[in-house]
Formats: C-alpha cells, sequence, structure tokens
C-alpha cells in the first residue's frame, strides 16, 4: 500500500529529519474475520552525517509511524560526508538486495529511487550516484543501504588505519577524477 505521500519530509521539533519509507497493511486472519494491522518503515536524521532506520507495528497508522521513529532515533549511525558525496564507491548487501553507491561530482544530484534517496538525503548527502541490483523489497533495500553507509570510511580514518596522515593523499583528491578516472584540467596541462 505505497502512496506517494508516504516519502515526505518532516523537520521535527528535536531539529531531525523523518521520513516514512513504506507504509504495509497486514492481515491476520481469525476466527469471524480478519484482523488488520499496519507496519511503517522511517528513515530519521540530522542531515549533518548521522541516520537511523526504525520498523514499528500498530494497529492504527499514526502509531506505527511513532514507534518505527523512535526505534529510527534510538539506532542513529554516523556516516562520512565529504563534499555532499561519498568518500568512495561501496556496495551494501542485505538478502538478496544489493545497493550501490558511487560518489558524483557536485552538481550531480542524488540519482536515486525513492528508499534510497529518502535515506542519503536524511544523512546528508547531496550529490550520489545508486543503483538497486537484485530485490527491491523496501525491508531489504534500506538495510543494504544502511550496511553500505556502515562500510564508508572517512579520509581520516582510512588514514589512521594506514598509520599516514590524511594531508599526504588528499592533496590532489578530486571526486571527478576519482570517479570518472580523468585528471583535472590543471594537472593535465602541467
Amino acid at each position: 500500500m505505497n502512496n506517494k505521500r508516504s516519502n515526505r519530509r518532516e523537520e521535527q521539533d528535536d531539529g531531525m529529519i523523518e521520513k516514512t519509507i513504506d507504509i504495509n497493511r497486514v492481515a491476520k486472519v481469525v476466527k469471524g474475520g480478519r484482523r488488520f494491522n499496519f507496519t511503517a518503515l522511517v528513515v530519521v536524521g540530522d542531515g549533518n552525517g548521522r541516520v537511523g532506520i526504525g520498523y514499528g507495528k500498530a494497529a492504527e497508522v499514526p502509531e506505527a509511524i511513532r514507534k518505527a521513529g523512535e526505534r529510527a532515533r534510538r539506532s542513529m549511525v554516523d556516516v562520512p560526508v565529504l563534499d555532499g558525496t561519498v568518500p568512495h564507491f561501496v556496495t551494501g548487501k542485505f538478502a538478496s538486495s544489493n545497493v550501490v553507491l558511487r560518489p558524483a561530482s557536485p552538481g550531480t544530484g542524488v540519482i536515486a529511487g525513492a528508499k534510497v534517496g529518502a535515506i542519503l538525503d536524511a544523512a546528508g548527502y547531496s550529490n550520489v550516484l545508486t543503483k538497486i541490483i537484485g530485490s527491491n523489497n523496501a525491508n531489504n533495500v534500506v538495510k543494504a543501504v544502511m550496511n553500505a553507509l556502515t562500510q564508508l570510511e572517512s579520509p581520516d580514518m582510512y588514514a589512521a588505519r594506514l598509520g599516514r596522515k590524511a594531508d599526504e593523499f588528499l592533496d590532489n583528491y578530486s571526486v571527478g577524477s576519482r570517479v570518472w578516472g580523468t585528471a583535472d584540467t590543471d594537472s593535465a596541462n602541467a
């Protein structure tokens, strides 16, 4: 039961961005008929590198969304944002869903479907290329995106892991050359 209003961006009073990704109606067959409940999948982020997802179930839609939002706030993780994009190419996997996140040059925007785009927007990314490979089940895709985001390393984290300084390899860093394999025009003319 997907409706176009379900992916609205809402600023909460605590400064968090809350988006409803998916609402589903589930039925339990009992003596005398069916009993309906609702599930909600919600993403919460601060737009500055913190994001979390939550899943809530209740007899009413608003209550399911509220529960999912609370769970999302409790499960928030920090993700690196470098110039509005992901620091490097990464693939996230969950069940039969694979999600590819790829850095993009400034001005590209978030090229993603509604589910992936909602998470990236809440996390604070503004230029990312994405692709869902395999199943596009909402729950699996969301968990695959979170798997990909937790695999990301900022340049400082990478430098610490190598035992070097981030300045050594960030001097000539350019998202365009990194993504497309082209050299900057300044270094090509020199």
